[in-house]
């Protein structure tokens, strides 16, 4: 069973209330309530349903926002490919509908932004909205992340570093930045350099897990 009896209980209470409502209006607190109790038994594709009905038929922008970036955290982490492509496109409807009721939502554009690029295979359309937030924020660090991540991806070391040190110059400290930083400079030859910034991620994350799989890239990398 996907819920414990007295969740599954609480549902069907709901639902009935729900059933019983003439106005659709009134059907938005409903679906709250029922996302809470699905996120409460860790059933998160069911929760993150129930918060885009609710944000649907109110047009809220926050929970519309929060529910596109839920799908995409579940997107992310998903094995199946069918599921992942469902994910990717309740995504993209939540956050298109977020972003129409206010075009200036930098989160939405972000998580819209990475939909694009790691769920629907529609890069170009991701990069693009990615460049449009550097333009307006030259120092947007997730933003900057993702383009130099995305720049590694196709062979752009240069502009994959020049993207990093943006982000380390204001987080010097930002483990991605630097993990990835170490790779674009693996991928320009300078193999010196990778390692120093490997040994400098090393210390910043401090996990002996991480250091043991980073000592045997430093050693590979020699």
């Amino acid at each position: 069973a996907l819920l414990p009896k007295p969740s599954a209980d609480s549902i069907h209470s709901v639902e009935s209330e729900v059933l019983a409502l003439k106005d659709s209006t009134k059907m938005a607190p409903m679906f709250d309530r029922i996302s809470k109790i699905w996120e409460h038994a860790g059933q998160y594709k069911f929760a993150a349903f129930y918060t885009a009905k609710a944000g649907k038929l109110e047009s809220s922008e926050k929970k519309l926002t929060f529910a596109g970036q839920f799908y995409l955290q579940l997107m992310e982490s998903e094995s199946n490919p069918s599921v992942q492509i469902w994910e990717a496109g309740e995504a993209v409807s939540c956050l298109e509908q977020s972003l129409k009721i206010n075009p200036n939502n930098e989160e939405a554009k972000l998580a819209l932004a990475t939909v694009y690029v790691e769920g629907t295979g529609e890069t170009m359309k991701g990069v693009q909205m990615l460049l449009a937030i550097t333009r307006e924020k030259p120092d947007h660090i997730p933003a900057n992340l993702l383009l130099g991540r995305m720049s590694i991806q196709s062979g752009q070391f240069d502009k994959a570093v020049g993207r990093f040190e943006t982000i380390l110059k204001q987080e010097p400290e930002n483990k991605e930045a630097l993990y990835f930083l170490a790779q674009a400079y693996e991928g320009k030859g300078d193999k010196k350099k990778a390692i120093e910034l490997l040994e400098q991620c090393k210390r910043v994350v401090n996990n002996p897990e991480f250091s043991k799989d980073i000592d045997q890239h430093i050693n590979s990398l020699k």
